[in-house]
């Protein structure tokens, strides 16, 4: 029997650039950042810098929106015509809609084999998926075993991050349990994380730089000391700190390289500007 064509999709939630995904043959959905009657994609038409500049003189606080549908349908038609697997690996539901988006898309193709996976997170751990999936495609790994190793990837990822305020994950309806911290002494700076697709609080500490030494503590105790770890780290307007834990993380586990991602603005409209996150496999 033939191999199968495969093509991994996945969207800018990753932190995958245009440029990284198309030298990984990934194709790349957008996200939508809407700053009041004004809409722009966050592939092409805005990058994290001119979010930033932007967020910084906003009267409003910006909204964000998955890719409908209708940007989902050409790429299904070309890929289904082309005789593709397509392996989609988006974000969890419960953070945003695009695995509705691209499901409501796929019944447009009952004929197609187009998968439409949620890996239950979103930024580095869906990027890395998404470059293992592209990497597994180019050695030939069968569409049903890569949907496989990505579900193992699922069960053993561990996120943690810290933000400079609750503000933005509440006014942007993804605080999930991270509710009950609302209430508390507002220069509490917790460490949070993400169970099951959610944000959940994992930690409180008492300053930020008291959260940042617990949240480093976290990945020396927990990560592996090996590259299969896929330890990343990920933020928002704190390049300095972000290489900064970059570097201790490598020198201090023995990895040969530990990847920074700057995150969306899709995530930073939630997060808010000076989050710094990490994740990794068990």
């Amino acid at each position: 029997m033939p191999k199968a064509k495969v093509q991994i999709v996945t969207d800018t939630t990753s932190g995958l650039t245009p440029e990284v995904a198309e030298a990984h043959d990934i194709v790349l959905m957008p996200q939508i950042v809407i700053f009041g009657e004004e809409s722009y994609r966050d592939d092409t038409e805005m990058d994290t810098r001119t979010f930033l500049e932007k967020l910084r003189t906003s009267p409003t606080l910006p909204k964000t929106a998955a890719p409908p549908p209708a940007l989902f349908t050409p790429v299904f038609e070309r890929l289904a015509a082309e005789g593709y697997t397509v392996l989609c690996l988006h974000p969890s539901t419960e953070l945003s809609g695009t695995v509705r988006s691209a499901v409501v898309a796929a019944h447009d193709f009952p004929e197609a084999d187009i998968r439409v996976i949620d890996t239950r997170t979103i930024a580095a751990p869906l990027a890395t998926m998404a470059l293992l999936a592209a990497r597994w495609v180019r050695e030939g790994i069968d569409p049903d075993t890569i949907v496989d190793r990505v579900h193992d990837l699922m069960a053993r990822q561990r996120v943690y991050f810290v933000v400079d305020t609750l503000e933005y994950l509440h006014k942007g309806g993804r605080i999930g349990g991270a509710k009950a911290l609302l209430g508390s002494v507002l220069q509490i700076k917790p460490i949070l994380t993400l169970k099951d697709g959610r944000v959940e609080p994992f930690e409180q500490q008492r300053t930020k730089r008291r959260a940042l030494a617990r949240l480093r503590e976290l990945v020396l105790t927990e990560c592996p000391r090996s590259d299969e770890a896929h330890l990343c780290v990920m933020h928002a307007d704190a390049e300095a700190e972000a290489e900064r834990l970059a570097s201790d993380f490598a020198a201090e586990l023995g990895l040969s390289n530990v990847p920074i991602y700057e995150l969306p603005p899709a995530i930073v409209v939630h997060a808010g500007p000076g989050v710094l996150a990490t994740s990794f496999f068990t």
